[in-house]
């Protein structure tokens, strides 16, 4: 650390006196230009630009003492300009400045002069171009002769004899310009690269930064190429072109060839690239192995893209050129060129690739599909991608088509793309089907065939079941319903107005969800019968075969499906979740008048309830979905439906605790008197059922008394008073008022006991029973008849 700090405190004194001596020799230099003596001009010129002989600075502070020079320079340019027009010959100080004791003044003076000396046009300036780009080679040191060939390019750029300029020649003109250029450009290289070879290797790291710094000046060359207005495409494909590419590969050092092929990308116009893409993607697979060229080439397919976007009227050159058969010839051959390429390297390229077919060929499905087709072929016998970049890419390479199309169907049709989704490991390959099923949620896209459903399946199959052994309990609980739940959402877009064709779409979903296994099934199941179910309504009415076809869809046919799947999903066990779909199908049963059906139906679901359902609460839940149920079920003749209520109001009174048993006896009430079926009025049984649930409540009050020594509540017999007057107000003739008023007097009865704890709501509750009776006195008519002998 110590050694550091004193190499930089020793470079800050070193630069700081550089420019004290440039400093000191320019104030001598200012006062002869101002006494128009040219003999000490020069003389203190030469002295000034002797300070950038050192050696001792890195590239970074040789700049500021350069800039300090530069500034210095452009004064004794305008100096000669008017020691010209004093009557000074030109010619007389070309020759003088190159009198200089040391070179490198000598150089910098003659380009100086030779600035004014083009101006001038007493010599073409291709002339004396050639002559100082020659002279220049007199400079072999890396760095200074960068600056100074860096300084000969910023002086000359004005003043190439290029078309439309006051320098213009004969009819090479632009020739000479280019070559000019060209072999700056060419001897600035040369001495750039040759800086990687000097000094230690130790300091390889170092000289790497120092050279990094140093690109500019290399690259403003080819600016300057691309700035002259005579290189039209046929020279840059004839000359400009291949030169800089010979200069490129020849160097054969990583740095230059990156930077220059990314420079070249960036300067020269977009069309050229593409008239010259063969030419240019050549010398890629001849670049070092150590090349980013990945990134090169995506920078290059970037800017055609953007080309190609930004105008329709340019998208046939790209056909006729076959952009897309040469981009993926050259990355074909740079891959294969460059063994120890990592993979994610290949498909990073291949990601470009895609990006660059879906902006200018979307419409060419099978260039997106050779594309994932090349892919494939790179990770051909390699196992599960566990490198998280290449993850990435993989991930980049299968989203691109999806937000490109907006269409799930459109990405089914690439027979690739799931050999691509194989290589990502289970987590991403989970990940990747969310994104899908994502994409087909924002887009509300309707999969609308078994095929198309089969195809998509297999993509998402990282959810659906586990892969390669990968045991589920090791999920995250919230991750893993999350993704259930995306499987479920998913099931209700696939649909199909052709009830044959949704009926395969619903087999094909069936066929895949049942391989989920215990934990996914309650998830996937109840969208599938859903489904289903919204099938049979769609065909209500229809039973038995349709003679001529060879697979009719009938209600039938899909409930005897149904019934085997919920079959499934009763043995995980989810017995309360298949109970629930049981008696959802009997409903549906019933409105497409399949009685034997609906009676299958609620036949399974007392069989759950009776040796699957344990728990208590869970008992109490199932005999209410039953009881509601059945009383919504028309179809049942005498005889099935007596089975039912016997079996409901029978395990309605087996509950665990007196009050749930009360509360399902009298629900159970309304299976006998069901307002909208005519045949169901049975008053007498309606009496029973309230009868038996006031004993329970009766009993759940003495049995409260026992065991805490005071009774419950009367919430109980307020609910029950409030299903007489239901039925009281129905036209039930076994409820009277009679009986009415005998309920009344015994719930005030239990409320003025000493034993019956006071309960608030109950009191409220019964508060406002009274006030309903008090008002149907009050409103008069039939009902107010009806409630007149009850005494409130």
């Amino acid at each position: 650390m110590t050694m550091i700090s004193e190499s930089v405190e020793d470079e800050d004194k070193w630069v700081a006196e550089g420019i004290a001596g440039l400093q000191h020799n320019a104030f001598y230099m200012h006062r002869a230009l101002d006494s128009n003596n040219l003999r000490d001009a020069l003389k203190y010129s030469a002295q000034m630009l002797s300070e950038l002989r050192t050696s001792r600075l890195t590239p970074h502070k040789y700049y500021e003492l350069y800039m300090r020079a530069f500034d210095e320079l452009r004064k004794l340019e305008m100096f000669f300009k008017e020691e010209t027009k004093r009557g000074c010959s030109i010619i007389d100080l070309y020759e003088l400045v190159q009198h200089a004791g040391n070179i490198l003044p000598r150089l910098y003076l003659l380009c100086t002069v030779g600035s004014v000396y083009i101006k001038s046009k007493e010599a073409p300036a291709k002339d004396v171009l050639k002559d100082l780009v020659e002279m220049c080679r007199g400079i072999q040191h890396p760095v200074r002769g960068l600056f100074l060939r860096s300084y000969l390019s910023q002086i000359s750029r004005d003043k190439l004899p290029d078309i439309g300029s006051e320098y213009e020649g004969d009819a090479d003109t632009v020739m000479d310009a280019v070559e000019f250029v060209l072999q700056n450009f060419t001897e600035m290289n040369k001495l750039w690269v040759r800086m990687q070879h000097q000094g230690p290797a130790r300091e390889k790291e170092k000289r790497e930064k120092e050279r990094s710094e140093l690109r500019d000046l290399v690259g403003k060359n080819l600016h300057v190429l691309s700035q002259i207005e005579g290189v039209d495409l046929e020279m840059y494909k004839e000359t400009v072109l291949p030169r800089v590419l010979e200069q490129v590969v020849n160097c054969k050092d990583e740095l230059a060839q990156y930077y220059l092929m990314d420079c070249m990308i960036q300067v020269f116009p977009d069309e050229y690239h593409l008239q010259t893409l063969e030419t240019l993607l050549g010398a890629c697979p001849q670049l070092q192995p150590t090349v980013d060229i990945k990134t090169v080439l995506s920078q290059l397919m970037e800017r055609l893209s953007n080309y190609a976007a930004s105008s329709p009227e340019v998208l046939p050159e790209f056909l006729q050129v076959e952009a897309f058969s040469k981009l993926s010839n050259a990355i074909g051959k740079v891959i294969e060129a460059q063994v120890d390429m990592p993979v994610v390297g290949a498909i990073t390229l291949y990601v470009s690739l895609l990006t660059f077919t879906l902006r200018v060929h979307a419409d060419r499905l099978d260039y997106v599909d050779q594309v994932l087709g090349a892919c494939v072929k790179k990770l051909t016998g390699k196992s599960k991608l566990g490198d998280n970049k290449a993850t990435k890419q993989i991930m980049a390479l299968l989203s691109a088509p999806l937000e490109k199309y907006n269409d799930i169907e459109t990405a089914l049709k690439l027979s690739n793309y799931p050999c691509v989704m194989d290589y990502l490991d289970d987590g991403t390959n989970k990940v990747m089907a969310v994104v899908i099923i994502q994409s087909i949620m924002k887009n509300t896209t309707c999969i609308s065939t078994a095929d198309k459903v089969e195809a998509l399946f297999e993509l998402i199959k990282g959810l659906i079941r586990d892969l390669d052994g990968t045991s589920i309990d090791e999920l995250d609980e919230e991750d893993f319903k999350e993704e259930q739940n995306s499987v479920a959402r998913l099931i209700h877009m696939l649909y199909n107005e052709d009830p044959e064709e949704m009926l395969k779409i619903i087999c094909t979903v069936r066929k895949h969800i049942l391989q989920g296994g215990p934990k996914r099934l309650p998830f996937t199941v109840p969208p599938l019968i859903f489904s289903a179910l919204k099938l049979v309504r769609r065909l209500q009415g229809q039973d038995g075969d349709v003679v001529g076809e060879e697979m009719p869809v009938t209600p039938k046919k899909i409930f005897q499906l149904l019934h085997q799947t919920i079959e499934a999903l009763s043995a995980v066990p989810s017995s309360e979740l298949a109970l629930r779909l049981y008696l959802q199908c009997a409903e549906a049963a019933n409105d497409c008048d399949l009685e034997p059906v609906a009676y299958e139906f609620f036949t399974q679901a007392f069989i759950l309830y009776e040796e699957e359902i344990a728990d208590s609460k869970a008992q109490v839940t199932a005999i209410h979905l039953i009881i509601g149920t059945l009383q919504r079920m028309s179809i049942f003749g005498v005889e099935n439906r007596d089975t039912l209520t016997h079996k409901a109001t029978g395990y309605s009174a087996k509950l665990l605790k007196k009050p749930d048993q009360c509360k399902a006896v009298y629900a159970c009430a309304h299976l006998f008197w069901v307002d909208d079926q005519d045949g169901i009025k049975d008053g007498e049984r309606v009496l029973l059922c309230l009868k038996r649930a006031l004993r329970i409540a009766n009993a759940a009050q003495q049995m409260a008394n026992v065991t805490r020594g005071s009774s419950g509540p009367v919430t109980l017999f307020v609910e029950i008073l409030n299903k007489y007057l239901y039925f009281f107000e129905k036209g039930n003739p076994q409820i009277t008022s009679s009986v009415i008023q005998g309920l009344i007097e015994l719930i005030t009865s239990e409320m003025q006991s000493d034993n019956t704890i006071s309960d608030p709501s109950a009191d409220a509750f019964f508060t406002s029973t009274l006030r309903y009776i008090q008002y149907q006195k009050q409103k008069g008519g039939a009902m107010g008849e009806k409630y007149e002998p009850i005494k409130v």
